[in-house]
């Protein structure tokens, strides 16, 4: 959905534009992921973020009926990024592909029907987004949206600067969009998983960072299946106000 984008962003504006700062460790370490347990190696598991100096970043995959409470009890600033359904299950599959500590995905006609059903890791698409887009009003939660970082990013990096109180100079905010683009971040082995997980993660089978395009998904959907996916969508959809571009 764009969740390692935004990792980079945040830790991009928390450190200023300072690139080198922001090499200090993969992204694995720099936001520990609260609730990917990993025996081995024992740096990887919740004592990471516990040694962490505030402002720590944490990030989850949790939908939010599964967020710890304290979460909400610290009043914590949560930024949600979401990405159409279409695109994200497109990159869900090739994920699961190249991700032996994931499930098999088994053809993608199969993966379709678990991703359309709620049968794939942290649940269902749509009870993730709309269960997020409903807690917005209670709690300090910025609800992002791929399509619109891709549309124009460095608007959508200033609204993250500002929710997180931080004043940058137009050279900084320049800076920040450059090396949080898709080409810059791929070949950045800090933010590309390159070096975390070596043989759980097999990039020829389909690099980490594959894409970054909205509307890829126009490439695997045949027609059928497309006119099937919308109709069950506009069900599951019909209510909530949050509304989704598949295209720009």
């Amino acid at each position: 959905s764009g969740t390692t984008w935004t990792q980079e962003i945040v830790d991009m504006i928390q450190q200023n534009g300072d690139t080198e700062k922001c090499k200090r460790e993969t992204t694995y370490k720099r936001h520990p992921f609260l609730e990917w347990f990993i025996p081995e190696p024992p740096s990887m598991r919740l004592e990471l973020a516990e040694a962490m100096p505030s402002p720590r970043t944490i990030k989850t995959h949790l939908p939010v009926q599964l967020l710890p409470p304290s979460f909400w009890e610290q009043n914590c600033k949560i930024i949600y990024v979401a990405r159409n359904a279409k695109d994200n299950l497109v990159s869900y599959y090739h994920f699961h592909r190249m991700n032996k500590a994931m499930p098999d995905p088994g053809t993608w006609d199969e993966f379709v029907e678990k991703f359309v059903t709620g049968k794939v890791l942290w649940g269902s698409w749509y009870d993730h987004v709309k269960g997020w887009w409903k807690a917005k009003d209670k709690h300090r939660i910025l609800y992002l949206f791929y399509e619109d970082m891709k549309e124009n990013p460095k608007r959508e990096i200033q609204k993250i600067a500002k929710f997180l109180e931080k004043d940058l100079s137009e050279e900084v905010l320049n800076k920040i969009v450059h090396n949080t683009s898709f080409e810059v971040m791929k070949e950045n082995p800090m933010a590309n998983y390159t070096r975390d997980f070596q043989g759980v993660m097999d990039h020829s089978v389909s690099p980490f960072m594959r894409k970054g395009t909205v509307a890829d998904w126009k490439n695997y959907f045949t027609v059928a299946q497309n006119e099937k996916f919308d109709e069950d969508y506009k069900k599951k959809m019909s209510d909530t106000s949050l509304v989704f571009r598949a295209e720009l």
